[in-house]
């Protein structure tokens, strides 16, 4: 089945929606912060139409303004044209393979940025051992109602996290009268866990898509982690836990409380919900580039349409100055046609 984005997104709104899009070029693509959060996807197949998509399925033909949207996640099931994934990517629409549930990645394509500028600066944050701390403490303020003691040690601070998160999940089982024994589930026998670890697990899943597309979108790297390490998806968790207590784990009790009946479909669109009147997209983006010290109102992701994503960048110079890229550059004279 097909689950649309928000609500209001209906077949007539999504035909109003494509009739504006068309009226658009790639430099008057809306940028990420302002874009609709996600469209799962499974057991269906889908195409080009006009500038747009069009999935097909038991249902018929429906018509995605991609040029909106910041993740497409395709579940099992799904058949995409080659044609379909080149319009998604000139939109700028992440596109991400995941398994049954959306629970588990496998795989995501290009995000909306050509630039390199933010992965830079997030780089130079994470060899530098001052900075990653300073990153990592301001991620963990940033989960506190009040300013940490500057005194705190990491692994004091770590110890505060766990007690907010217990607190949470304490309170939400309280208030929903959801009994949760502890947050765990198995990957290899998914069927046999409690519907609240089903729910978290699908809720949060969700909210790492959103993450990843995020960061993706804005030009910055989703394994240059900083509070976690190792993984191609660091900095996509790192992101998420910023707001996992606020957004993803009350859409999941929410959604238990209504019914453990078509569980995962509905705590999708729960989320999805909430992530839109919470402002997300715009959250994130603004979140990060406040971390890296950047001013967000500086920051246009779709000024990188202007460049030709195929020509090569500039050439690094010792003296920190950059040589334009696609020359030959030689002291010896070139012979005409060389």
């Amino acid at each position: 089945m097909v689950w649309a984005v928000l609500k209001a997104w209906d077949l007539g709104s999504f035909q109003w929606l494509k009739l504006k899009m068309l009226t658009k070029n790639l430099h008057q693509l809306p940028k990420v912060s302002d874009r609709l959060s996600y469209l799962y996807i499974e057991h269906a197949k889908i195409d080009k139409a006009d500038k747009a998509i069009a999935v097909h399925n038991t249902f018929g033909e429906t018509p995605v303004p991609c040029a909106g949207l910041t993740l497409l996640m395709l579940g099992p099931g799904v058949s995409i044209t080659h044609a379909a994934i080149m319009i998604l990517a000139d939109c700028g629409c992440l596109i991400a393979w995941v398994g049954e549930y959306a629970v588990r990645f496998y795989a995501a394509g290009t995000g909306v940025t050509r630039s390199a500028r933010n992965i830079i600066k997030q780089a130079e944050y994470w060899a530098d051992q001052n900075l990653h701390l300073k990153i990592v403490r301001s991620m963990y303020e940033m989960r506190f109602p009040d300013p940490l003691d500057k005194s705190l040690s990491l692994q004091q601070i770590r110890g505060k996290e766990g007690v907010r998160v217990r607190d949470t999940y304490a309170r939400l089982s309280e208030k929903y009268g959801i009994h949760m024994e502890k947050r765990e589930y198995d990957r290899q026998a998914w069927h046999k866990a409690d519907p609240i670890n089903k729910a978290l697990s699908v809720a949060n899943s969700c909210l790492y898509g959103i993450s990843h597309a995020a960061i993706v979108a804005a030009g910055y790297s989703p394994a240059l982690g900083f509070v976690h390490t190792g993984k191609q998806l660091s900095f996509v968790y790192d992101i998420a836990d910023l707001y996992k207590m606020e957004l993803s784990v009350p859409a999941a009790f929410e959604t238990v409380a209504g019914g453990v009946q078509d569980l995962e479909r509905r705590t999708r669109i729960t989320c999805r919900d909430i992530f839109y009147a919470s402002n997300l997209l715009k959250r994130i983006v603004s979140d990060m580039h406040k971390l890296f010290e950047l001013d967000p109102a500086d920051f246009s992701d779709t000024d990188d349409y202007a460049i030709d994503m195929s020509a090569p960048g500039g050439l690094w110079n010792p003296q920190g100055e950059t040589s334009e890229g696609g020359i030959l550059y030689s002291n010896e004279p070139q012979e005409p046609g060389d």
